[in-house]
């Protein structure tokens, strides 16, 4: 696979990624984990660099779920420590390359120097409009859908909203992706085929693409595969196919 095969009249304006098999490369390669973790966050820099010179508009990336705080103490402080230095080390070539920087998630539950720095790099790269890189960091798609339900059933009750205003677009309004589009692709790596509980709203109707590819090994030419699968697909969005020919 290669650029050429891409039709660039038809890029997906979402694309998210389940980041899976770190542990699992490092543990075949006799490894700690924490040797996966950090080829790991070489692949992001590679498929971040590959969807701005592809001029993708928006990327999610699935970090550090709410269930992730159930690992051992000894790796979550790694992670975070990657987490902060990656951040650091980043920020210069994320304004560079004109790159967006934002968040999703519980942010409340990271620890403050890295939740502070995550708020700094926002505020240095919210003038930049290549391409919208969020991490989902402490992030749960049923918690933030419960956070959804609480919020408009607060306004309802002092009287903001009317319950028969609720529709679609008031609940997109509320989410933590409300500054995105829906998804258009979700790429899983490491070969697991499950969604983990990640944007399970927001991608009602994407592309679902599974590699067998542990995510330190997932390449650019693995992600232009993963988009020229997602440009042979016919979107039909509950419509027959001739309707949308």
């Amino acid at each position: 696979m290669n650029l050429l095969e891409i039709d660039k009249e038809n890029l997906p304006k979402h694309i998210a990624v389940i980041m899976d098999g770190n542990g699992r490369w490092a543990k075949k390669k006799g490894l700690r984990r924490e040797f996966g973790h950090r080829e790991g966050r070489k692949a992001v820099k590679k498929i971040v660099e590959s969807c701005a010179e592809l001029n993708i508009k928006n990327l999610t990336l699935y970090a550090f779920s709410t269930e992730n705080w159930n690992r051992p103490k000894l790796e979550i402080d790694f992670l975070m420590q990657l987490l902060f230095l990656s951040l650091k080390d980043e920020l210069k070539s994320l304004n560079r390359n004109n790159i967006k920087f934002e968040t999703i998630g519980n942010l409340d539950r990271l620890p403050k120097k890295i939740s502070n720095y995550l708020e700094k790099v926002k505020d240095e790269t919210q003038g930049n409009s290549a391409l919208t890189l969020t991490l989902a960091l402490s992030y749960g798609s049923r918690n933030e859908i419960v956070n959804v339900v609480r919020e408009i059933s607060d306004k309802v009750k002092n009287n903001i909203i009317s319950s028969k205003k609720i529709d679609e677009t008031v609940i997109n309004d509320h989410l933590y992706t409300r500054h995105l589009p829906d998804v258009d692709l979700l790429i899983r790596t490491s070969g697991e085929k499950r969604i983990s509980n990640f944007l399970l709203w927001q991608i009602a109707y994407s592309e679902l693409y599974f590699t067998e590819k542990m995510w330190p090994d997932f390449g650019k030419e693995d992600l232009y595969k993963a988009i020229i699968s997602y440009q042979n697909r016919e979107r039909r969005f509950g419509k027959t196919s001739d309707q949308v020919k």
